[in-house]
């Protein structure tokens, strides 16, 4: 199985190479950093084991940017602008309606800008050992580094390998620098640097719409842990997955692990976009809807930083509950979600189960977030309302609408923080299932002209 190489053209003109291999929902990779080359990557080991299993499950796409390998050289523009207009051209070119992105190292900030700039194409965001903003990259002791190029050429090379590899990688080390040198003129990838140090696009992470996983690995030595776990606070719901290791090369050191978290994440995704399909016009499903209370006053009490990683939270735990008990999310609403379910049984186990894990994090975690000597009422907790209703949806493009979708949202926001509320249709589907009601008698709903009675779920009494 050997890749395909083909040349697409960017919107200012240049020519990039890239290639595809294998079959299946698109993969694309963009470069580590200004260098590279298709041909000559394919034949480095342990490149090739990682295209090759990437390819097992998907169609893997790839290219050379401006100004390097394969790709049109005499080009002087390495601007973030042509960094994003070079992969756009290459998804353009393969008419690509979406894909999951892998962005790494320096090139991260490209398909953070180009997963902003184009939130209808990414269904999945994936950083490597990345940044937002140049300057967390681009030290002073990097800059040290840069004056080595026009001073020996081949020792800078080699001494970026060691420092971005690791200095145990051996033989490996030597046929990276070599590639560098083969693929970019030391003038270009001066001129590179010197662009991609002015690189930020912090301004862009609370635009990401896509799932997005930031992996790092804890003991690299030019990128400390709290560049990743900022970048991941500051994309709406990002999980952060930290690996072992201080190799910044994802086909080094402990690469099965960095697959299988890949794997998961991707698992997870494609789960939840299977089941969002299941629901067929006219099926009869139970509606959840979650909202966490005050999650305003959580901002201004714990800085958005703080309060983003509760919310993560809360996400992550509303996520897990749903994959347990079987049930769709349909979608996620700022601080709440929506979501589906065939059986009523499972949808009030799956209510039960997120309000009594959200309860057990409180009385955890949650405590750990503000110093010890704030007062214990700073304390952040995660309170969050659960309405459910019962009925026939209208199914329209991976969403539901009708009448039971409305009361279900109604109902929810009927509830208080720490509630479950349910509709008397739910009551009765899961009657003699061992679920204890407390009536809360009828109540108006906005936009229903009837009183609906409602019931409170009693999830704090374990069976």
């Amino acid at each position: 199985m050997e890749p395909r190489i083909q040349y697409a053209k960017t919107a200012d003109g240049a020519s990039i190479a890239y290639s595809t291999l294998g079959e299946g929902m698109p993969w694309l990779q963009t470069p580590v950093a200004p260098c590279g080359d298709l041909q000559v990557e394919w034949q480095v080991p342990e490149f090739r084991a990682w295209y090759e299993r990437l390819a097992r499950k998907r169609m893997l796409v790839q290219y050379d940017c401006r100004g390097t390998g394969l790709s049109e050289r005499g080009v002087d523009d390495y601007s973030l602008d042509a960094m994003v207009r070079d992969l756009e051209a290459v998804a353009d070119c393969l008419e690509l309606p979406s894909f999951t992105l892998w962005g790494s190292v320096n090139f991260g900030p490209v398909a953070i800008a180009y997963a902003a700039r184009h939130p209808e194409r990414v269904s999945q965001l994936i950083l490597w050992c990345t940044y937002a903003r140049g300057s967390d990259f681009f030290t002073p002791q990097a800059e040290t580094m840069i004056a080595l190029v026009e001073k020996d050429w081949r020792l800078y090379t080699e001494a970026l390998c060691h420092y971005f590899l690791g200095f145990s990688t051996g033989e490996m080390t030597g046929r990276l620098a070599a590639l560098i040198r083969k693929s970019v003129t030391p003038e270009k990838w001066q001129t590179a640097y010197r662009s991609a140090a002015k690189f930020d696009v912090e301004a862009l992470l609370p635009e990401v719409k896509a799932p997005t996983l930031v992996l790092h690995r804890r003991q690299l030595p030019w990128l400390s842990v709290d560049v990743a776990t900022d970048l991941a606070s500051r994309i709406p719901g990002a999980q952060l997955a930290v690996l072992e290791g201080a190799s910044g090369g994802y086909a080094l050191e402990d690469w099965q692990a960095v697959l299988a978290a890949i794997d998961e994440f991707l698992g997870e995704g494609e789960e939840a976009a299977a089941a969002a399909e299941a629901p067929a016009a006219g099926a009869f499903r139970t509606i959840l809807f979650t909202d966490v209370e005050g999650s305003t006053a959580l901002t201004e009490q714990l800085g958005d930083a703080k309060a983003r990683e509760v919310l993560r939270a809360h996400e992550r735990i509303v996520r897990e509950a749903l994959r347990a008990h079987g049930g769709s999310e349909i979608k996620a609403m700022g601080d709440g979600f929506m979501a589906s379910f065939a059986s009523a049984t499972g949808a009030l186990e799956c209510a039960i189960n997120m309000q009594r894990a959200l309860a057990d994090w409180n009385a955890g975690v949650g405590a750990g977030l503000v110093p010890p000597e704030d007062a214990a009422s700073s304390a952040p907790t995660i309170r969050v309302r659960i309405g459910l209703n019962a009925g026939e949806p209208i199914a329209e493009e991976k969403d539901l609408f009708g009448t039971a979708v409305n009361m279900a949202a109604r109902i929810a926001a009927k509830a208080e923080g720490g509630e479950i509320m349910a509709s008397d249709v739910v009551r009765q589907l899961v009657a003699g299932k061992g679920f204890l009601f407390s009536d809360r008698g009828e109540v108006e709903l906005k936009g229903f002209e009837e009183p609906v009675r409602l019931y409170e779920v009693r999830w704090r009494e374990r069976a």
